[in-house]
């Protein structure tokens, strides 16, 4: 019989995770994820607000970052960089992908 799963999650952009949570759920230490914030790889939903809480595009973003500190043994700066790049290409290529709908059909 498969086990239940009764706190699973569908996340989306509306589900909010606060710093313990993003930490516990991404397996970086909030030391870090207060670096990635600070580098500006990840934003609080309100950067004044206290305590910061994050949405759940964050979670892939910091889980992202966890895989690339640990696979490169990258330092926070680093990692953050990358992340934003990453980010980036994904912009561009969704922007490309926009540009390409719109050209007519070639036959």
């Amino acid at each position: 019989m498969p086990p239940e799963h009764a706190d699973a999650v569908w996340l989306t952009e509306d589900h909010v995770f606060s710093l313990p949570e993003l930490a516990e759920l991404s397996g970086l230490p909030e030391s870090e994820l207060r670096e990635l914030v600070d580098y500006g790889a990840v934003t609080p939903v309100d950067p004044d607000a206290t305590p910061w809480v994050f949405s759940g595009k964050c979670l892939l973003t910091v889980r992202t970052a966890c895989r690339l500190r640990v696979s490169f043994d990258l330092e926070p700066h680093s990692v953050a960089l990358m992340v934003t790049l990453l980010e980036r290409i994904q912009d561009l290529e969704a922007e490309v992908c926009d540009l390409r709908a719109q050209l007519p059909e070639r036959h």
